[in-house]
């Protein structure tokens, strides 16, 4: 009955260190590109649009708060004030 059992427990032990290299620091996805500026009339970095909040407690969120936060950001960047602009005089 050992051996049949193996199987699935060496299954199960493949998923949880799957699940383990998913949220490992190395792994986890980020929206930083390294312009690391918050703006402060939103509060947010002009960069990947996070606040310093979601900036500091990043690793520390579940991959769902993470992708939430991710899919806000694009809309969060777009209403920012364009700071460097050819058209400004």
């Amino acid at each position: 009955m050992a051996d049949i059992d193996k199987p699935r427990n060496l299954e199960s032990r493949r998923s949880v260190d799957s699940a383990r290299d998913i949220d490992s620091p190395g792994n986890i996805e980020s929206p930083c590109n390294k312009v690391c500026v918050v703006d402060p009339s939103s509060s947010h970095c002009v960069g990947c649009g996070r606040t310093l909040a979601e900036i500091a407690g990043w690793i520390g969120f579940t991959p769902d708060e993470r992708r939430r936060i991710m899919a806000e950001l694009p809309k969060r960047l777009a209403s920012q004030p364009h700071r460097h602009r050819a058209d400004a005089s």
